[in-house]
This record gives structure tokens, C-alpha cells and sequence, in this order.
């Protein structure tokens, strides 16, 4: 019998109300080393953050709680049998050190974390995180590298498998997967997970990385086929660490039970290898990244063992390779992010066909055929370019297609990338935009920051941009290209990681990336002008340098202080090596065919001019200097941090001698950048800081108000901008639509910023996906938005806002994802008046900056009397301000 209960409307929406309102203090976004449940990390004593919600304004965390346990199911009090902190009473979320014993390796930890408010108040538990802690080298070298045996045929792309039976045993089930080239993973004809071209990125005859995979669902009772597809990636002959003509893995599947871990497969010459029938096309040198050939008529129709039965198998073979380090994997996987369907497919000739996707990208695509015959053959081209005849450009981004001969088929890259907006297809009858998708790849980070603002023309070179260091971000670095050199260059890095960091949260990218730098670093201090270094590259001091610039902007973004301790000696030593090429007081070539000043300038500037180089790398070395005074002093080196200074005062004084003109108040050329980098570096002494400016304006005049610099002026002239409070120098040039500028870019059809300003259309060009001029992404941040970390309290732990606001835009908005959480500054201007909304993530503490003579505000709907420093502070959550502002 069913019993029914009556209730009032008042008292069901009380009990909704008491049952549905969300708690005062909640827990979210847990994080161990900035990933999100890494079942392998590279530490025994790993940093723990989570971002917090509270109810209100001004709250924070007073207290928290964390529980470490072996399995989930022991995350409570009185079971955590790994650590029970008991209540912390300290306010911190992020880069929490782990507060237990040193872990053992391969320990799989379970863990959550509440929370307590001001007021005491205490969160609900967290959701379950995990971590997992890395294996031993023993356990490493207890499975074999395998491959493809070259006499046998092609061990370019070889499937490798291996047949085991489970006899249903409960427990945990991990894979560890260590790839010299690239690799995908099959169970029982499943693939493992979504994620494509891994492992990430290494210097390879120093580190090469492996990933963890949890297999327990994809495991049948019974018989189980284990199946991993490699590719070449960059271990290809001719490149670092590569002894093979194939690709190699070294596996091992592990079961958990009973407290231990034990074997169930071990790579070695007990597993099968057979020819996929894909290949690869291109030496992964300069401008040779070629792609895949594919003869769809032996590619195995799906994973399922019948499928692969189909297939020629023979013994796999054994490969001693040299002895490197072996680590975790401590960034994210490239994932496909976005699709895209062209915008249009054009018939240039009989059976050949061009389609342009409507923007650059990096990826793959999947083409539909059909009414192939068998053995015809298919040639897709890639190009991010057309020349004055809309022909493709030839940048040697080729793929081959076999056809099996069935009704419909289809061809996409596996172990190969490109560059492009345009693929000339050639070899089939017939072809249409629903036969072509896009696949967009690149390093999985989360969502961007984001900006928008009155004026549509910002707003478009902001989205250009972004987009282009999203095309750039894959593999765990960010290259100067995708297709044309694919290196991480130091120089463009230190260009653009200021505008990268703001733009995405790239903590982990950046470890993966500056641990190739230090693998990459020799003895005396030398470091390249790229990491990874596969093959020989040219730069100068601001591309080696990237070692300093990029540990001091990821700790200052991120605030990881354990990256500035792990890499302050290559830091130093690199600066040691730099000061032995200075017998006369500043920095002279080295011996080194390359020794660049600024980069990819514009028509009519002579970047080859020895007194701008010697200049620019001289005031580089300075602002070295600086960030290492700073970073020494944060790490309690303080003699280090006194010696970096009086080195800095000492090069300072030797620059302005050297290069300074005192009739004519420039230094060096009296380009923008030779004026501005001393003034940006504090080269100039205080007196004459006017009438230097002064010259840095009459230059951009007679420029006719353009950008009239590269790849480390643009960056530069961004810096010194916002930190003097100058966005309509900037604004102005942004504004120019003829050449050279972003907009002359935009109106002649670019989608992605370019290698150089000039608009070439001839058959041979350079890249239009590049890294050279992104610098500039900092200023819509920090000048328009208004957001600056604070470097006395970095990670955005006090985060300093002030609006500088150039003539002709009215309002803005602009968030970011900062450690502690989503942090936005809407602005409008009315007249003369600020009126602002601001949301402060918890944990964060924001310093909104009045303009000078503010007599007084309205915070939240309160008048209140200006300070004399003209500074308001704020905690979390929502304000509401408003003051008086008239721009410059």
C-alpha cells in the first residue's frame, strides 16, 4: 500500500530551500603538479593545489583538511592510512606540499581536501583526486625496447602485440608505456583514452617519457590482446638518440593486489610485430616534415583479434638503446580540440582538387573517397599559402594514399601533423566539403583567457593571436612553426611566453619544455638557441637566454617555486658562460656562426648592424641580470642575489657609455627598439629618460607611426608601454592598417600572425603560423584589462588592476583562469567616469590603482575618500567601483 503524504507549498519550498541552496564554502579543480589526476609524477613529495567558492564578498579560506589514503574507499578519518593532516589552520590552495612521509615509488594515493571560512564554516569533502608516484629505474628495465625488425620490412609505423589471459582478479591495473617515437594503445581492440601524438616532446638521446594508463575497463575476463601502433615522430635516423629505422617501446602492464604490484606483461621478443601499412614521408629536418604514406589495402580494418589475424606477424626484436633518462610524462597529451569543415573545394584540373579550410590550423585531416580502384593513388599537399596564381605553396607537407578498392574509404594521419589552410587533393574524380573535416590539435591546457573590448579591431588581432598560439602549443612546447622548422625556439619563446602564460595556463607545458633546455645545456654553460635541439638552428643571447626569461614568468604567473630552485643552477651557469665572452665589460659574438639582435624587422631597418646587436644582447643580458638579482633573493641566495646586481649596475653603466649619443639623445641606430630596451632595462639614467622618450616618439613618427621592429622589439616596446603608462603608443600602431602591422595582416587575409611582416606571394615563402610577433598579446591583459601579477606575492595571489585606456575605446572585458580561480575586469567609460566590475578569485587579494589626484571612489556602492597612494584593495568575490578618469 502506497502512503501519501501532503505538504503545504510554503513548506516544500522550505525544504528546497534548506535541501538546494549550495554551501557556504565548496572545493573544486583539484590538482597535484597542476595535472589533473596524474597517474605517474616525476616526485615522491608532490604539490597539491584546489581552487575554493564562497558565498560572498571578501571571504577566504582560514583552515583545510586533507586525507591521503591507498584506495578511495579509505578517505575517511580515522581510515586514511597514508596521512590525516587534521585542520590546518593556514590559508594556502596552491603548490601545497604533499604533508606525509616520503612516498614509495609506484604508490597510487587517493585524496580530498575541505575547507574551512573565516567564520569557521567548514566545506562538504571535496570530490576523490589521485596521483600516482613514478616507477623504479629497475622496474624500468625489467621489459625490453621492441620494434619491427628492419630485414623483415618498413619499421616505420609496426603494430606490436601481445596475447595474455586475466583470470577476473580485482584490483588496480596500470600500463606503462615508454615510446621512442609516438604511440597509440589497444585492449581487446579498444584504443585507450582520446589522446593523439604522444608522448610529449623530450631531447631524446638525453630523456625520453612514458605515460600511464589505467586498463581496468577495457580488460575481459579471459583472453586479452594488447596491441601498440607506434610511429616515428621525431625518432627518425639523423636525429638525436634515434640508433633505429624504426620506432621502439618499452611496456609493462602491472596488477595491484594485496598490497604489491606484480608483472602480467612485459615487452620483450615474446610479442608479435606486423606492418600497418603506414609509413612515413619526410627526414623531420628543416623544411622536411613531409607526413604519411598509406596503403589502405594492409592497414587492418579495425582491432578486433580477427581483424589483426589478418595481418603477417613474425617475432618482435630486442634493441639495446643507450642509457638516458626514462621520466613521467608532467604535461598534458595533445587532444583533437576542434573540427572544421572547409569553406569551400574547387576543381583546379581533372582529378585534382583544392580546398581551403578558411583559416590555418594545425592537425590532421579526414578525407572521404570512393569509386576508387584499387592501387590508385591519392597525393594530398598541405600549405598555409597560395601564391599570386592561388597555386599551393610548396612547403613539402605531403601525404600518399593507396586505395583498397572498396565503395567508400578513408584516409587521416595517425603519427603525422601539419600546418595549412590549403590541401591540394590530387588523384580522385571527385570531391565536395562534406568529404573533408579538420581535426585541430594541440596540447591539452584548459580554456583561454579572454578579451573583448569597444574597439572590433583589437578584438581581431587579439582572436588572431590567441588562435596562433593555440596552432603552435603541441607536444608539450611551443614551436616558432608547425610545419616548416618545428622547433621551440628560445627567441620567439621569450617573446611571447609573457602573452602565452596570461593567455592559458601552461604550468605543466613549461616544465616539460625547460626540462629539454637543461637536458640540452653542455658543461661550460652553453645553451642552444632552441629545446628540443634535433638539428643545427641560428640566434643570438635572447634566444639562449630563454632558460632565464621563462623560469622567472612561470614562477611570477604560476608561482612555483621549486621550477626557479631546479633550474637556478643552469641559469647561472648559462650567465657564467655568457660572462666569459665579456672581456671587455659586455657581451661580444661568440663563437657561434649565429649571433642575432632583433629578428624579422620590417623593410628599410638594417637588423644586421652590429651597433643594434651588440645592444640589444647587452640590454638582454641586463634584464638577465635583473631577473636573476630577483630570483636569487627569492630563494635565499642573497650573495648571489648582490652580485647579479652589482654585475647589472656595472653593464648598465658600460651599455650607456658605448651606445649612447648624447647630441641626438638615442642609442645605438636610434630604432625603436634600440631606444626602447634601454629604457625598459633601466640602461637609461633618470635625466635623461624624457628626452630618450621623446626620441622614441619622433622615431614611430617618422615611421609613419608603425611597429618598426621584430621578434624582441615587439615584446619590448609592449613592457616599457605598459609600465609607463603610454597604451595609445601603442594603440596608435595597432590602429595602422598599411604595412607593416597586425591589421595589414588581418586585411590580407591572415587568420594566424606570420613569420614576417611582408605580405610575399611567391612560390617560396615562409611561414604563416609563427611565433615571431605574439609579444604583443600582453598589452590587451595588462594595459586594456588592466591585470598585472604582482611580483612581491606572484601566482596571482595579489594581483594589481589599473586600466590604462587609449583614446577611441570605451569599454572592456577581460578574464582569466588564474591558479586561484576565474579572475575579470569588466570596465566602461561614461565621460570621464570608470565604472568597473571586478570578480576576485578566493585566495587572490586585488590592488585597483586610482589614477593620480583621485579625490575619491565608490567601492560597492560606498563613497570613500582616496588614500594618497591612490590604491584600493579588495578581497574575493564581486565589486562594483567607480572614479574619475581622464585619459592621456
Amino acid at each position: 500500500m502506497t502512503k501519501i503524504m501532503n505538504f503545504s507549498l510554503p513548506v516544500l519550498l522550505a525544504v528546497c530551500v534548506v535541501n538546494c541552496s549550495p554551501p557556504p564554502v565548496s572545493v573544486y579543480d583539484l590538482r597535484c603538479e597542476s595535472l589533473i589526476n596524474p597517474l605517474s609524477i616525476d616526485s615522491h613529495t608532490p604539490r597539491l593545489s584546489w581552487k575554493i567558492h564562497l558565498n560572498g564578498n571578501g571571504g577566504k579560506q582560514s583552515a583545510y583538511q586533507m586525507l591521503f589514503a591507498t584506495d578511495s574507499v579509505l578517505l575517511q578519518e580515522e581510515k586514511a592510512d597514508l596521512c590525516n593532516t587534521g585542520k590546518v589552520a593556514e590559508p594556502l590552495s596552491v603548490m601545497v606540499p604533499y604533508p606525509g612521509k616520503t612516498l614509495k615509488e609506484r604508490t597510487l594515493v587517493y585524496w580530498r581536501v575541505r575547507v574551512w571560512d573565516e567564520q569557521d564554516k567548514v566545506s562538504p569533502w571535496s570530490n576523490t583526486a589521485c596521483f600516482g608516484t613514478p616507477l623504479t629505474a629497475s622496474e624500468l628495465q625489467e621489459a625490453d625496447y621492441i620494434g619491427f625488425p628492419k630485414e623483415a620490412g618498413n619499421p616505420q609505423s609496426p603494430l606490436l602485440r601481445k596475447s595474455f589471459v586475466w583470470n577476473g582478479d580485482d584490483g588496480k591495473y596500470l600500463l606503462y608505456v615508454n615510446s621512442l617515437g609516438y604511440h597509440e594503445v589497444y585492449l581487446n581492440g579498444k584504443k585507450i583514452g582520446e589522446q593523439v601524438l604522444v608522448p610529449a616532446v623530450t631531447q631524446m638521446d638525453k630523456r625520453s617519457l612514458y605515460l600511464t594508463y589505467d586498463v581496468r575497463p577495457y580488460l575481459h575476463k579471459g583472453n586479452n590482446e594488447l596491441v601498440i601502433w607506434l610511429g616515428q615522430g621525431w625518432y627518425r635516423p639523423g636525429l638525436p638518440g634515434a640508433i633505429y629505422e624504426g620506432p621502439l617501446v618499452k611496456a609493462r602492464l602491472d596488477q595491484y593486489r594485496r598490497g604489491q604490484w606484480q608483472a602480467l606483461c612485459l615487452t620483450d621478443t615474446s610479442w608479435q610485430a606486423a606492418e600497418s601499412g603506414f609509413s612515413s614521408i619526410g627526414s623531420w629536418q628543416w623544411q622536411q616534415f613531409g607526413g604519411e604514406h598509406v596503403d589502405a589495402s594492409a592497414v587492418p580494418a579495425n582491432m578486433s583479434a580477427s581483424a589483426l589475424d589478418q595481418l603477417k606477424w613474425r617475432p618482435a626484436v630486442a634493441v639495446q638503446v643507450p642509457e638516458h633518462t626514462v621520466s613521467p610524462q608532467m604535461t598534458e597529451n595533445n587532444f583533437i580540440t576542434a573540427t572544421f569543415k572547409p569553406s569551400g573545394v574547387r576543381q583546379l584540373c581533372d582529378g585534382v582538387w583544392l580546398a581551403d579550410m578558411g583559416k590555418n590550423m594545425t592537425g590532421w585531416a579526414k578525407i572521404r573517397f570512393a569509386g576508387l580502384r584499387k592501387g590508385q593513388e591519392i597525393i594530398m599537399e598541405y600549405s598555409d599559402q597560395l601564391d599570386e596564381n592561388g597555386t599551393i605553396v610548396d612547403q613539402a607537407q605531403k601525404d600518399i594514399y593507396i586505395a583498397s578498392g572498396a565503395e567508400e574509404e578513408f584516409f587521416c594521419n595517425k603519427f603525422a601533423y601539419h600546418g595549412f589552410q590549403y590541401i591540394r587533393i590530387s588523384g580522385t574524380p571527385a570531391l565536395s566539403p562534406d568529404d573533408i573535416t579538420a581535426y585541430f590539435i594541440r596540447t591539452g591546457f584548459g580554456s583561454p583567457s579572454s578579451f573583448q573590448c569597444s574597439d572590433p579591431d583589437l578584438n581581431a588581432i587579439h582572436e588572431m593571436i590567441q588562435y596562433t598560439l593555440q596552432c603552435l602549443s603541441l607536444g608539450g612546447i611551443i614551436v616558432d612553426c608547425p610545419h616548416l622548422e618545428r622547433l621551440g625556439y628560445g627567441g620567439d619563446g621569450s617573446a611571447s611566453t609573457a602573452t602565452a602564460q596570461t593567455m592559458f595556463n601552461l604550468s605543466p607545458l613549461y616544465a616539460n619544455w625547460l626540462a629539454a633546455w637543461a637536458d640540452c645545456q653542455r658543461k661550460d654553460g652553453w645553451l642552444p638557441y632552441a629545446a628540443p635541439y634535433p638539428y643545427w638552428c641560428g640566434g643570438g643571447p635572447y634566444y639562449s637566454g630563454f632558460m632565464i626569461t621563462a623560469s622567472w614568468q612561470t614562477y611570477l604567473n604560476y608561482g612555483d617555486v621549486r621550477l626557479i630552485e631546479k633550474y637556478y643552477p643552469a641559469m647561472q651557469r648559462w650567465l657564467d658562460y655568457v660572462e666569459k665572452y665579456s672581456p671587455k665589460g659586455f657581451l661580444e659574438p661568440w663563437p657561434d656562426k649565429w649571433y642575432l639582435g632583433d629578428w624579422a624587422g620590417p623593410d628599410g631597418l638594417d637588423q644586421s648592424d652590429r651597433r643594434t646587436i651588440d645592444l640589444v644582447s647587452n640590454s638582454f643580458i641586463s634584464s638577465c641580470y635583473g631577473m636573476m638579482e630577483k630570483i636569487a633573493f627569492r630563494l635565499g641566495h642573497n650573495d648571489d642575489a648582490g652580485r647579479y646586481a652589482a654585475a647589472n649596475e656595472r653593464l648598465k653603466k658600460k651599455i650607456h657609455e658605448l651606445f649612447y649619443d648624447e647630441g641626438r639623445h638615442i642609442y645605438g641606430t636610434g630604432s625603436q627598439i634600440d631606444l626602447a630596451f634601454p629604457l625598459l632595462a633601466g640602461i637609461t639614467p633618470s635625466p635623461l629618460v624624457p628626452a630618450v622618450t621623446q626620441s622614441l616618439f619622433r622615431e614611430t613618427e617618422n615611421r609613419k607611426g608603425h611597429l618598426a621592429c621584430g621578434l624582441v622589439g615587439i615584446p619590448v616596446l609592449v613592457e616599457w608601454a605598459v609600465k609607463n603608462n603610454q597604451p595609445d603608443f601603442i594603440y596608435s600602431m595597432l590602429k595602422k592598417k598599411a604595412y607593416p602591422g597586425y591589421l595589414y595582416m588581418i586585411e590580407n587575409g591572415a587568420t594566424t600572425t606570420w613569420e614576417h611582416w611582408e605580405n610575399w606571394k611567391t612560390s617560396w615563402s615562409r611561414s604563416r603560423i609563427h611565433n615571431c610577433y605574439n609579444g604583443v598579446g600582453l598589452w590587451f591583459y595588462q594595459a586594456i584589462g588592466g591585470i598585472r601579477p604582482d611580483e612581491s606575492d606572484p601566482g596571482y595571489r595579489k594581483i594589481r588592476i589599473e586600466p590604462q585606456v587609449p583614446k577611441g575605446v570605451t569599454w572592456a572585458k577581460t578574464s582569466k583562469d588564474t591558479p586561484y580561480g576565474k579572475l575579470s575586469v569588466d570596465w566602461t567609460l561614461n565621460g570621464n567616469v570608470m565604472e568597473m566590475s571586478l570578480t576576485v578569485p578566493h585566495g587572490s587579494v586585488a590592488c585597483i590603482v586610482l589614477p593620480e589626484q583621485t579625490g575619491e571612489y565608490v567601492l560597492n556602492g560606498k563613497k570613500t575618500a582616496a588614500r594618497s597612494d591612490a590604491i584600493v584593495t579588495v578581497g574575493s568575490g564581486l565589486h562594483t567601483i567607480s572614479y574619475s578618469y581622464l585619459s592621456k
